[in-house]
Formats: structure tokens, C-alpha cells, sequence
């Protein structure tokens, strides 16, 4: 069983609020396309409806393609930190521009400090 915690991203980034999410847990094939649709829309990609597949940063399982190849997680993740806010570099260059375009991230890691 997840905690709570474990579906906070190593950004910061809330899970349980990520559309994405939702729909893998929800299997929801619908979902899945609005969601490629939006994100293919917001952030200039081209993400397919089989890219929706997420069971959240941290645990085991399927994640968003982006990711796999996210520089923050794998930072994260050799560092042996939980999330960004235990980290002895707490907030880096890498995380300050990412706070730039998800400022709910920051809020949430700053709560785990």
C-alpha cells in the first residue's frame, strides 16, 4: 500500500493531482487521450495516449515517459533523498527554474521541511 508521502514527486509535484495519474489508476483509456491531448497541446510534444501510464514518481511501476528521463528524479534517486527538500542542496538552480512553472511543487516540498 502507498503513503501518502510516497505520492509526492521528488519535485514536489502532487500524484494524487496529476491527471495522468488519475488515469492510469483509474485505467481509464478516455482519460488517457485527454490527457495526451492536453500535455501534446501545453508542452509542444507529441505524447500518445500510451504514454499515459503512471503509478506515481516514486514507487514501483509504469511512469510518464518524461519521467524515466527526468534529471530531478535521477538526481534524487542518487542522492538517496526522499524528495528535493532532503536534500543538503535544497533549492538548486535545476529545481528554482522548475518552481518557475510549477510553484505548487515548491509549496509542497517546503511543508516536508
Amino acid at each position: 500500500m502507498k503513503e501518502i508521502s510516497d505520492l509526492i514527486a521528488f519535485c514536489g509535484l502532487d500524484c494524487l493531482k496529476c491527471e495522468g495519474y488519475i488515469a492510469t489508476q483509474e485505467n481509464n483509456d478516455n482519460k488517457r487521450a485527454e490527457v495526451a491531448k492536453k500535455w501534446s497541446a501545453m508542452y509542444g510534444g507529441d505524447i500518445k495516449p500510451e504514454d499515459i501510464n503512471c503509478n506515481g514518481c516514486r514507487p514501483e511501476g509504469p511512469k510518464f515517459t518524461h519521467c524515466n528521463v527526468c534529471d530531478i528524479r535521477k538526481c534524487c534517486m542518487e542522492k538517496g533523498v526522499k524528495n528535493c527538500a532532503g536534500c543538503d542542496m535544497y533549492i538548486c538552480d535545476k529545481l528554482e527554474e522548475f518552481f518557475k512553472m510549477a510553484p505548487d511543487a515548491r509549496a509542497a516540498l517546503d511543508k516536508l521541511l
